[in-house]
């Protein structure tokens, strides 16, 4: 008998309906409703409530090969939570970019000083660049808030904004000739598509 076969099984022994068992569990009834029609397993964690709550052992909810796919399961949701904490990590610290002198001056200044130093550009340049660090600020900051709801579809639209955002930066530092800001912001790029391919 799979998985879940026996949680189901378990389930109506006890006379619970999916919602009961899911508030029992802490999880949503959405994730009963996938482990039981067997579109999906539940983490380590979840296997040892469900152990727990129902008193079995977890070698009788699960065979070793089922109890492989979650591993693998467990591991790539690891793997991918860290690659989001560090791209999230990244778009954050762009705010270096507000402080540290990494802009030209004007094109008939040798100088380089941090973004608010920036004396001999138009304002509405200047703008540009303040609004595109700000909301790379900010999409790693809801990302870091993402991450800890445990929405993995979020987090894949926010990953794919955060990548974006830094293509974006890029160029408009490239074409504008502020090319350290353009350097810092192409490698934040650059090992954000790295570890995001590594998770694929």
């Amino acid at each position: 008998m799979e998985f879940s076969e026996k949680l189901q099984e378990l389930r109506k022994s006890r006379f619970l309906t999916q919602e009961e068992l899911a508030e029992a569990l802490f999880v949503s009834r959405t994730a009963i409703s996938k482990w039981e029609s067997g579109r999906g397993y539940p983490s380590i964690d979840s296997l040892k409530e469900i152990s727990r709550f129902f008193s079995v052992t977890i070698d009788d909810l699960i065979c070793s090969d089922e109890m492989i796919i979650v591993a693998e399961n467990d591991k790539k949701e690891f793997v991918s939570k860290y690659v989001s904490l560090i791209c999230n990590a990244l778009d954050i610290l762009l705010a270096i970019l507000l402080f540290i002198p990494a802009f030209g001056n004007g094109t008939g200044s040798s100088e380089t000083v941090s973004l608010f130093g920036l004396t001999r550009i138009s304002l509405w340049v200047k703008i540009v660049y303040i609004v595109i660090i700000s909301i790379t600020i900010l999409n790693g900051i809801c990302g870091v808030i993402i991450s800890s709801l445990n929405k993995p579809v979020w987090n894949r639209h926010r990953l794919v904004t955060g990548i974006v955002l830094s293509i974006f930066a890029v160029i408009v530092f490239i074409a504008t000739r502020q090319p350290y800001a353009g350097i810092v912001c192409f490698a934040f790029l650059v090992i954000k598509g790295f570890l995001i391919a590594k998770v694929k």
